[in-house]
């Protein structure tokens, strides 16, 4: 047969011959394949699962991610356990008197199994979570061991069900105890921190492989230290660095203990890190006060703290959390306007979540590529929408976790996704109000409910395509 009688297809690969006398134009982008027999034509589309998804040309194929990609998602004790009663935040929501505060939140702390069993029936693989340190030490040096049993019997839980646990050991919660010797503004607040933490590990070593040592260092201290709205409420730029270098120590020390636990117990490495907030910051406009201010904040508000670690050779991946676009527009050259000002003229207008925060899937990818060059591993901690209308949270879902699979196509090496949150939650100082969740909780009766965007995601998680 002469394959040059049939007419030329455009922008295809070179004819192929197949057996039993078929031949084969493959596009290379669409895979719109021509089969042609010796008596026939058909046009026919196919997405076999080992092709790579991106878009070209129009046509829409499937992403594939990895077979040992981690999916999962997220919570954390003081926002969905309920009566975490020796906690900085439990006393300070009743002391400014917060209209809604956190309460019996989920009763996460009894139903966990529960909320366990729906995040398998979802295809999860791995769950993030973090242990209440005012739980587990309620009084300085005074440990509760029935706290510490209640938190095995959690990571078995998740083993059982097949989830890899990801564990945070500060998640901005302080036992009320350390906040009066000071907090983290006191020179030895790390050696608190390492005490229980070692409590923590020795009693989960065998269990986890993922530790996340302090969630959000730099919200935590720009909301309690220099915006003064989060406990400890203060507004001192001093007191603010003084504690993020407190933290990074604290972080470092901790890392080395961690690992020194698992080495001693002839156990494979652990892999340690924090969960570092990251924002798109983008300039507004071309102006050069709105570029440099753009400039700053991403270098001190998403890479500094990253790179003082990994030059202390205390991570093992990079940790990242990430949601929104900060858009930049600042009114001065004031420090205090290049760390503050954004737009608020409506400029380069977007979807925003029930926050006001902006809905822009290219920001993780920007990020993702920029952290590249560290050469390490890096993993998504946290990624969600608050938002009421579930096909706007599916959306949202879809196109990160496409700008995530560019990003791993050209080179950033991603071991997982975790969305949050598994559950609607306590939303800090912002109340139950905005709703993060895969699952909705009924707060009149604690029930929970399987939302449409959960169920899409869960055929991800199953089959690891993204279509």
């Amino acid at each position: 047969m002469n394959i040059s009688r049939w007419p030329n297809l455009p922008h295809t690969q070179p004819a192929k011959k197949m057996a039993m006398g078929f031949w084969v134009w493959g596009h290379p982008c669409s895979l719109t394949l021509t089969v042609i027999s010796l008596n026939q034509s058909i046009k026919c589309s196919i997405r076999p699962a080992s092709c790579i998804l991106q878009e070209c040309g129009g046509a829409h194929l499937m992403i594939q991610f990895p077979k040992d990609f981690l999916w999962g998602a997220a919570t954390s004790a003081h926002q969905v356990e309920g009566n975490n009663v020796n906690n900085d935040w439990w006393e300070w929501e009743k002391r400014v008197g917060l209209k809604e505060t956190s309460g019996l939140a989920c009763r996460h702390y009894e139903l966990y199994k529960y909320d366990f069993d729906l995040a398998k029936s979802l295809n999860h693989n791995a769950h993030r979570l973090s242990i209440e340190w005012s739980r587990v030490e309620p009084k300085e040096n005074s440990f509760s061991q029935q706290e510490i049993e209640h938190y095995i019997d959690v990571i078995l839980a998740l083993k059982a069900r097949g989830l890899e646990p990801v564990v945070t050991l500060h998640h901005f919660t302080n036992p009320l105890w350390f906040i009066k010797t000071g907090g983290w503004q006191n020179k030895n607040a790390y050696d608190y921190f390492l005490r229980y933490v070692s409590k923590i590990v020795e009693a989960l070593a065998d269990k986890v492989n993922y530790w996340v040592t302090i969630n959000e260092p730099m919200v935590y201290v720009y909301y309690g230290f220099i915006l003064g709205l989060w406990p400890p409420q203060e507004k001192s730029f001093l007191k603010g660095m003084r504690v993020k270098e407190n933290l990074a120590i604290a972080h470092t020390k901790a890392y080395r203990l961690i690992h020194s636990i698992y080495k001693k117990r002839n156990l494979p490495p652990a892999h340690v890190s924090i969960a570092q907030n990251v924002q798109a910051f983008t300039p507004c406009n071309s102006a050069l006060k709105n570029r440099f201010a753009a400039y700053l904040r991403n270098r001190i508000f998403n890479f500094e703290f990253i790179v003082r670690l990994i030059r202390s050779k205390s991570l093992d991946f990079i940790g990242i959390n990430y949601y929104t676009r900060g858009l930049v527009d600042v009114d001065g050259w004031a420090f205090r306007h290049m760390a503050h000002d954004t737009c608020k003229k409506n400029h380069l207008p977007l979807k925003k979540n029930s926050l006001g925060w902006d809905i822009y899937p290219q920001g993780i990818y920007n990020l993702l590529i920029r952290f590249k060059k560290y050469n390490l591993p890096i993993f998504i901690l946290e990624n969600g929408i608050c938002i009421e209308d579930d096909n706007i949270r599916w959306n949202f879902i879809y196109e990160h976790l496409n700008n995530v699979h560019r990003a791993m196509q050209e080179g950033s090496k991603v071991l997982g996704y975790i969305y949050w949150s598994l559950i609607d939650n306590y939303e800090w100082d912002k109340g139950y109000g905005h709703r993060f969740g895969l699952i909705e909780v009924d707060y009149s009766n604690f029930g929970r409910i399987v939302r449409e965007s959960a169920k899409k995601l869960s055929s991800v998680c199953k089959t690891g395509i993204l279509e």
